[in-house]
């Protein structure tokens, strides 16, 4: 099997970033249909009345138009989240809009929910109804919406018989005003309404809330409380953030738009153990941000994450990085002989004082 991560990581390199990206999904789009190989049984999860073969997932902006959701399923995820979809095709901002911060292993983009839409979105995921594995779908609201919370509704009924859980993407800081909808007033509303449109569905699906990582902390106090009152699934932690450690060496640095990859490990991690602590286990929690090895992902684990997501960190590892997460995690379980539950939020405390 050719180690299409590792091409575009280094064959593709002198490529525009979102070039090298595209051209990766068009050569995901060529291997043959795979089941993804057996976990370990000591890695399942189950979370949000689903059952996960492994609590490693694909965070949401890779597959921004549900191409490739099997061929990364095939690669060991143990599930893959698709979008962010928006009702109408959007082109999103201008170009460019990735850059690779490679002294830093990190990326910043400001692709502003560039996605061909709802409909061939939901054709791809139609056709591949039947098949093994978690599909999420993440969905947002387009830029010149007049109702930003009619198109998350929009969302949650377009996919309902497709979609094994719903993220309402709040996060972005690439669309104008859509963290506006983090406030409580206007989450609680929105909330309200995604939850009676899935209600309304004759299939239930889990909704999950993905949050920034810039919040100060009254701010999630206001955002847990909505979110406990609405009764929903589960939580994600966290999206890209607008700040720039000043341990940042690439020249990229500068550039607008969200940071991801390691150099928003510390800050998401702290922001999920806060969650965490908030939560007080109503529902469980879903940590993103830097991971790029099993240490990573067990610090996520013991911060609060039931599971965990990565993105970014395909860049420079390659896909040969879910097993040996997977791989390290069952070392883990294996050294202290308990079972991967017990490691949930077992550091919150410490994490969410790390400064």
């Amino acid at each position: 099997m050719i180690d299409l991560f590792g091409l575009a990581a280094a064959g593709l390199r002198c490529l525009d970033a979102e070039d090298a990206h595209r051209t990766t999904i068009a050569a995901l789009k060529l291997l043959p249909p795979r089941a993804p190989a057996q976990d370990d049984p000591r890695l399942a999860v189950s979370a949000f009345g689903l059952s996960f073969p492994n609590p490693v997932g694909l965070a949401a902006g890779f597959d921004k138009d549900a191409e490739v959701a099997d061929a990364m399923l095939g690669f060991g995820f143990g599930f893959v989240e698709v979008g962010t979809l928006t009702p109408l095709a959007q082109p999103g901002n201008a170009r460019p809009r990735a850059f690779r911060l490679s002294e830093d292993r990190g990326v910043i983009n400001r692709y502003g929910f560039n996605n061909g839409g709802h409909s061939p979105a939901l054709a791809r995921l139609r056709a591949r109804q039947g098949r093994e594995g978690i599909v999420g779908v993440n969905v947002g609201s387009n830029k010149d919406a007049s109702d930003r919370i009619a198109d998350y509704v929009a969302g949650v009924r377009a996919f309902a018989d497709v979609a094994n859980y719903f993220t309402i993407n709040i996060s972005s800081p690439n669309t104008p005003g859509l963290r506006d909808l983090q406030e409580p007033s206007a989450l609680a509303d929105l909330l309200a309404r995604v939850i009676d449109a899935r209600d309304a569905s004759p299939t239930r699906r889990p909704v999950l809330l993905k949050i920034a990582p810039d919040l100060e902390l009254a701010q999630l106090d206001g955002i847990v409380r909505v979110a406990r009152n609405a009764r929903i699934d589960g939580m994600i932690v966290s999206n890209t953030t607008i700040s720039r450690p000043a341990t940042l060496r690439s020249s990229l640095a500068t550039e607008g738009g969200g940071l991801s990859g390691a150099p928003l490990f510390d800050l998401s991690t702290q922001m999920l153990a806060q969650t965490f602590v908030r939560v007080e286990r109503q529902f469980p929690l879903i940590g993103v941000g830097g991971i790029d090895s099993a240490e990573k992902a067990l610090a996520k684990i013991e911060a609060g994450a039931t599971l965990v997501q990565l993105y970014s960190a395909l860049v420079y590892e390659g896909p040969g990085l879910v097993t040996r997460i997977k791989r390290g995690l069952l070392e883990r379980l294996e050294r202290e002989n308990v079972a991967l539950p017990a490691l949930v939020g077992r550091r919150a405390q410490h994490y969410a004082t790390l400064s």
